[in-house]
């Protein structure tokens, strides 16, 4: 995949595979959390198909990216994307969540490819901007991504941490919003306001862009916009449908951490697949 043209058609059958394996693995599982993995997946699928440097064969090669998952509960979507790209077999996607295996409930360094374990919420755009931090201290071109979820950016580790990147001038740093609006107890809107969202990222001295999060072509733009940005840390708040692709599941809070049995499975697949 160049950078400079989108194979839309290769990109849509990956995401319907992607979305597929979220569903297979929590079912199996008894347990997980597709809702907010399913909204996640052009984004992530973005990043590994053309935005990224990496290895799958040495996944702590020094020359490469780093992507920070801060809503770390959305393990299903980055396990499932690294197995796609080579970094573990995909059958063992199947054993996600049983006891013994490396594919935890929430993500974890034993996992290949997977830089720093989250699950507690808030913290990950601090330990993104260090490692940027520490690449431009090192003179080094590293790039740093954080994905974060909108009930979790409603935490005041976030905003420290907005604070600290634009002050210490981090440009190579890239938050993510995942912005769903809806979290564990309902929608965003009506626990905790984050609106208006971009306007307070651009307050805290954030180059920021809104898109549509599961449109590849704007997934793309953002990142060519964050490729040729200096000076600022850059922030994509991208709107995205919590469960997307399975119609019982967009915007349904009820799908946060809960999943699919098998006739449940059956009618997902049926979405994700005629969608």
């Amino acid at each position: 995949m160049t950078s400079d043209k989108l194979n839309l058609e290769s990109l849509k059958d990956t995401a319907r595979k992607i979305r597929e394996d979220i569903l297979k693995m929590t079912n199996k599982a008894g347990s997980g959390h597709p809702g907010g993995s399913l909204s996640a997946v052009e984004i992530i699928i973005s990043l590994y198909e053309y935005q990224m440097r990496y290895d799958p064969k040495n996944p702590k090669w020094d020359g490469r990216d780093y992507l920070i998952i801060s809503k770390g509960h959305a393990s299903p979507v980055i396990y499932a994307v690294l197995a796609r790209y080579g970094f573990f077999p995909e059958e063992e996607l199947l054993t996600f969540r049983q006891l013994g295996s490396r594919l935890q409930g929430h993500v974890h360094r034993k996992v290949p490819g997977i830089e720093f374990n989250t699950g507690s919420l808030g913290h990950g755009l601090s330990v993104a901007n260090g490692i940027a931090l520490g690449a431009k201290l090192l003179k080094k071109d590293t790039k740093v991504y954080c994905i974060m979820g909108d009930g979790e950016i409603q935490e005041g580790s976030v905003w420290e941490a907005a604070m600290t990147a634009s002050h210490q001038k981090i440009d190579n740093v890239c938050a993510i919003v995942d912005y769903n609006k809806v979290q564990e107890n309902g929608p965003v809107e009506e626990i905790k306001s984050l609106e208006p969202l971009a306007e307070k990222w651009k307050s805290f001295g954030w180059e920021t862009i809104e898109i549509n999060g599961h449109n590849f072509k704007e997934i793309k733009g953002a990142f060519d916009k964050f490729n040729n940005s200096k000076g600022k840390p850059f922030a994509i708040i991208a709107h995205t449908v919590k469960g997307k692709g399975v119609t019982f599941m967009e915007g349904n809070r009820e799908w946060h951490g809960k999943a699919p049995n098998a006739e449940e499975l059956k009618k997902a697949l049926e979405d994700i697949n005629n969608g």
